[in-house]
């Protein structure tokens, strides 16, 4: 099949990839999207912090023994419904599976993974975030987190790591090449957190739309080039952004082996999976590519003449222009 693609080491017949969120919550929705033509699905996450908010609504500090059992009964408890989850879309589905988590403890990172790759899933998505605000924050202990999580889940697991980072590091680059040497097969770039915004009617800060924009993708273009160009023993993995038909073919120009669409969806439907399936085989055929890897990287950081069009920060050309005008 002409769009096949490597996904972190997994075959996917199309790059594809139906992104974790609330659209992949069940085996039902999850065959829908493979019927659309998904080349792999990312479950929903499992989120420590959901488990932990949930627990935390009962107060039984007079009964701290009564206390830890409900609040393991409830740990318990969504995790089983994962589990589940895995196994009754792996029933339905014949594509890649990828299970996905957003831990807080590292106990967490380690209970987790070891029971999701038990119950079924062909890798596992880790998705890895915190703001700091403290002013004491210690740039390089934050660094050694992540190294740590991926280390740590890769000493239970043996189906490929992917991990999911956001895009507030200092040093990108450095960031992933720390985390392939730790043993991460992929790298998503970009998970995209909800951002607050002010109303000034009501005087209160509210959250922003959850829905990704298309102008969001040309960041992401940019880091997929340099990353994909500087480090090409790990797949890079587009996200945040991918709306337009002819967007995969972009990032895979940049050097990403898939994308995943989770906003498009939400704003269209299951539709637009097969469409931009559709948009990418009728380019390669019309540019004479039988594969995807013939093209994957073409455009990226170490193949173009001038990858210093990656890294300008400022439109010196275009303010010249209209400065001489």
């Amino acid at each position: 099949m002409r769009t096949e693609a490597i996904y972190a080491g997994l075959k996917l017949r199309t790059p594809i990839v139906a992104g974790s969120s609330g659209l992949t919550n069940s085996a039902k929705k999850n065959s829908a999207a493979e019927k659309a033509g998904a080349g792999a699905i990312v479950l929903k996450s499992l989120f420590e912090e959901q488990i932990l908010m949930d627990t935390g609504s009962f107060n039984t500090h007079e009964y701290p023994k009564a206390e830890d059992y409900l609040k393991n009964y409830l740990r318990a408890g969504h995790l089983i419904d994962y589990l589940n989850l895995i196994r009754d879309t792996k029933q339905v589905c014949s594509i890649p599976i990828i299970g996905s988590i957003n831990c807080y403890s590292s106990e967490g990172w380690i209970d987790f993974a070891h029971k999701i790759e038990s119950a079924g899933v062909d890798a596992l998505e880790l998705n890895i975030f915190s703001l700091n605000t403290s002013k004491q924050f210690n740039v390089e202990e934050y660094i050694k987190l992540y190294i740590d999580i991926v280390r740590k889940v890769k000493a239970v697991v043996s189906v490929p790591i992917i991990v999911k980072i956001g895009q507030n590091h200092s040093n990108i680059v450095w960031l992933i090449e720390q985390l392939r040497l730790a043993g991460a097969s992929a790298v998503v770039l970009f998970n995209r957190f909800y951002q607050p915004d002010i109303d000034i009617q009501e005087m209160k800060v509210n959250l922003t739309d959850v829905f990704s924009d298309p102008s969001e993708m040309y960041t992401v273009l940019r880091w997929v080039g340099i990353v994909s160009g500087k480090i090409p023993e790990i797949d890079v993995i587009a996200s945040t952004g991918i709306h337009a038909l002819d967007a995969p073919i972009k990032a895979i120009l940049a050097g990403a082996c898939a994308v995943q669409v989770c906003s498009a969806i939400y704003k269209n439907d299951l539709g637009i999976i097969s469409q931009m399936n559709t948009v990418l085989d009728e380019w390669m055929e019309k540019n004479g590519f039988a594969s995807v890897a013939e093209f994957k990287g073409k455009l990226n950081y170490a193949h173009i003449d001038n990858p210093v069009q990656y890294e300008r920060s400022q439109f010196l050309k275009y303010v010249t222009q209209r400065d001489d005008q």
